[in-house]
């Protein structure tokens, strides 16, 4: 099946490299400031998850929901980010980059950006996500705000 995307950046997707303070006792990093985004993507949850080598996530986006993610190690994760925005300027493009231990970096993806990533390191990897909605809403009473494209054949949003 021939891609109708193209590899270029897309609107409104923010990568914001960490910077790892190390001394003798280890490191610290800022993963997100206030005063450093708009207050439409502060963080309502977070949460962490580890990705053994070789496992993705995704491809799947969210109607409402920006997710803040952060890849910071130990290993090193495939991200692909696919504009799914009828209205954007950037729709139909696709972005691919590096991120983890060898490139510390935050990324924020709107919504209506699909998106996946994949652990291509050797070593177990961290994951943080301080998304901007809770999931399933207040007390896990909503709709799950996901449209999941991983176990759909006829998909055009493939891993490669």
């Amino acid at each position: 099946m021939d891609s109708p995307f193209k590899i270029a950046e897309i609107k409104d997707v923010v990568i914001k490299d960490i910077k790892k303070h190390i001394d003798e006792r280890g490191w610290l990093a800022e993963l997100y400031r206030s005063d450093e985004i708009g207050e439409s993507i502060f963080p309502r949850m977070a949460y962490l998850s580890l990705s053994i080598p070789g496992t993705k996530r995704g491809p799947h986006e969210h109607v409402y929901q920006t997710d803040y993610f952060c890849f910071l190690g130990p290993s090193d994760f495939k991200v692909i980010l696919w504009d799914n925005r009828k209205g954007s300027p950037t729709y139909l493009n696709k972005m691919i980059i590096f991120l983890g231990e060898d490139r510390p970096a935050a990324v924020i993806v709107p919504p209506g950006i699909v998106h996946a990533y994949k652990n291509v390191g050797i070593k177990n990897g961290f994951i943080i996500n301080a998304a901007n909605k809770l999931y399933a809403g207040k007390m896990k009473k909503g709709r799950v705000d996901e449209i999941r494209h991983e176990n759909d054949a006829d998909t055009v949003f493939i891993f490669d």
